[in-house]
């Protein structure tokens, strides 16, 4: 008999169509509410993506999973709620639920303890006490319309021991080193272990998820500098590990974030199903994708009613030659600027690594990219680099050149510039393993404008180590501001046209937010786990937050701190 190895996963859904994910041990035909579909073959794996149709948006439809026949979900005697599709409803009010970075390991101590209780303590799951909540309240209507998974669903360099357990018993290539994926089959391995707890299954099988990568789906760091792609390209099993990585990425991530339209338009999963084993031909479609230069394969855009997502590669796309550094190169510039401009009544851009950090944090990162490039010549440049790689300064600070376009755009648009101003722009981000909200201003003169805030939601599961936290602590602290601005001052890093405030602090525990809009207001919940409760894992606010004000009108908000640009 033909078993569900993982899934169903319930992935892309709007007004009309769903699109449900699985993997089974065999070749068979996947059937879900009479719509059958044959598996297809990467490896020793095997994998469907079934399209449903012709169901009403809003009503909520239980279904089954049948492989040649057999149901083989939901499994027999579960507990959960019955596994349904919703399509969406434009009338009704929307959530979104949101966060990043999440570690597999056991949901008893000593792994669910804090880390400053136990070595390895990663804290209680708040993926998975929220879907224990969800599941409580009866699923249907107690679920969000999108689970949005900003980056780090797996930890390919940093394998569980159970995993690692795992993999030692298969025959790998003697240049891999220990604690590294080598493969296809053991990426598939990570993939399983994260998403097979019974709580996280029923979630992603009931409600739609939405990812996109970081670098630890590839590799700690994966791009950050050239310095560092020199080194690592250098060893002969890199280019495996990353061609394996982003083969994994594309069948268990990517594939599911795209409407049957692109899919079609693409071209791509079509070969995949006329292949025999797809293997060798994703490979090599994915051969030049850990050094690409141009438009990125991986961002897309979403309708969430008349709200509009744009989730931006913030990782893959990535030039990194010094001097010339950038985040999003030309091509893919252009697409995200014609996303931003199209009409919506709320601009929701995600971004794995966020767009504004702490004012500390942001501005010694941008004065890094700056001594990097030889602002204080040779000698300072190299110990530039290595504080780029031993602070992990990777994000949208730390190219200078992206991020000015970024906030130009984000002014634009906010002003009216580029089209009528939305009722919100949001920024969406994970990474940081902390949570906060930004409130973001514009020069005076500038005029009215949409509210603009970020909101950084991490981590599901990883929680910073005792002095890793104390490190953001100070960068959110007004001394570490008025350092680094007088640090980026003096290596000439050109300001932002735009300001930012921290409005909710860190919070630190393992967490999850909910974005939710209703016409034009939109609200912001970030939950935390409750420390203690790893039998019974529950969530409490940490903060809520409106995004927008009373009466929806236009803001003013302009900064003007002593400490410049960002000061809290």
């Amino acid at each position: 008999m033909t078993n569900l190895v993982l899934g169903p996963m319930l992935r892309y859904v709007d007004e009309h169509v769903a699109t449900i994910w699985v993997q089974v041990d065999e070749p068979c035909e996947v059937e879900i509410l009479g719509r059958r579909e044959p598996t297809w073959r990467v490896d020793d794996a095997h994998f469907a993506l079934v399209v449903v149709s012709g169901l009403t948006a809003g009503a909520d439809h239980p279904y089954e999973v049948r492989l040649d026949g057999e149901v083989a979900w939901p499994p027999a005697g579960s507990s959960f709620p019955p596994s349904t599709i919703r399509l969406l409803d434009g009338d009704r009010p929307h959530d979104l639920v949101f966060g990043s970075c999440r570690v597999t390991l056991p949901h008893e101590p000593p792994y669910a303890l804090r880390s400053h209780e136990h070595p390895s303590g990663m804290g209680i799951d708040a993926l998975r006490a929220y879907a224990l909540r969800t599941a409580g309240h009866g699923g249907g209507a107690a679920c969000p319309d999108m689970l949005l998974m900003l980056g780090d669903q797996i930890y390919a360099d940093e394998p569980s021991p159970a995993l690692q357990e795992a993999i030692a018993q298969r025959r790998r290539p003697a240049d891999v080193p220990p604690g590294e994926l080598a493969d296809f089959g053991e990426y598939a391995l990570a993939y399983r272990e994260a998403w097979s707890d019974p709580a996280i299954r029923w979630l992603l099988s009931t409600v739609p998820t939405t990812m996109v990568f970081d670098d630890h789906e590839i590799h700690a760091e994966w791009r950050i500098s050239q310095g560092w792609m020199d080194e690592m390209i250098a060893e002969p099993w890199f280019d495996r590990h990353i061609r394996a990585g982003l083969v994994a990425y594309w069948v268990f991530q990517h594939l599911g974030n795209l409407s049957p339209d692109a899919l079609a338009a693409g071209g791509l999963l079509d070969a995949v199903r006329e292949s025999e084993d797809a293997a060798a031909l994703l490979a090599k479609e994915m051969d030049t994708e850990g050094r690409q230069v141009g438009h990125s394969r991986w961002s897309f855009a979403r309708d969430i009613g008349d709200a509009r997502l744009v989730v931006i590669d913030s990782r893959a796309g990535r030039d990194v030659t010094p001097g010339r550094r950038q985040l999003i190169q030309d091509e893919e510039w252009e697409w995200i600027r014609d996303q931003a401009r199209r009409p919506a009544r709320h601009l929701l851009l995600a971004s794995s690594v966020p767009f504004l950090l702490a004012p500390g944090l942001h501005h010694v990162e941008a004065w890094d990219e700056a001594v990097t490039d030889g602002a204080w010549g040779r000698v300072a440049a190299r110990l530039g680099e290595k504080v780029r790689r031993l602070a992990v300064m990777d994000h949208w600070a730390s190219f200078h050149h992206t991020h000015e376009r970024f906030a130009q755009l984000i002014d634009d648009v906010a002003h009216g510039r580029e089209g009528p101003a939305p009722a919100s722009v949001v920024m969406l981000s994970g990474d940081v393993h902390h949570c906060y909200s930004a409130e973001v201003g514009f020069p005076a003169q500038g005029g009215p404008h949409s509210p603009v805030w970020q909101v950084v939601c991490s981590a599901f599961r990883k929680e910073l180590a005792p002095h890793e936290r104390a490190v953001i602590a100070f960068g959110h602290s007004r001394i570490a501001a008025r350092l680094g601005r007088r640090l980026a001052r003096a290596a000439r890093v050109r300001p932002l046209p735009l300001d930012w405030r921290i409005v909710d602090r860190p919070a630190y525990a393992n967490q999850i937010a909910t974005l939710s809009l209703d016409g034009d207001v939109a609200h912001v919940q970030v939950e935390a786990v409750v420390d203690g409760a790893w039998e019974h894992p529950q969530l409490k606010t940490a903060f809520r937050r409106a995004l927008t004000r009373a009466g929806h009108g236009p803001s003013r908000a302009a900064f003007t701190t002593r400490d410049g640009a960002g000061a809290a």
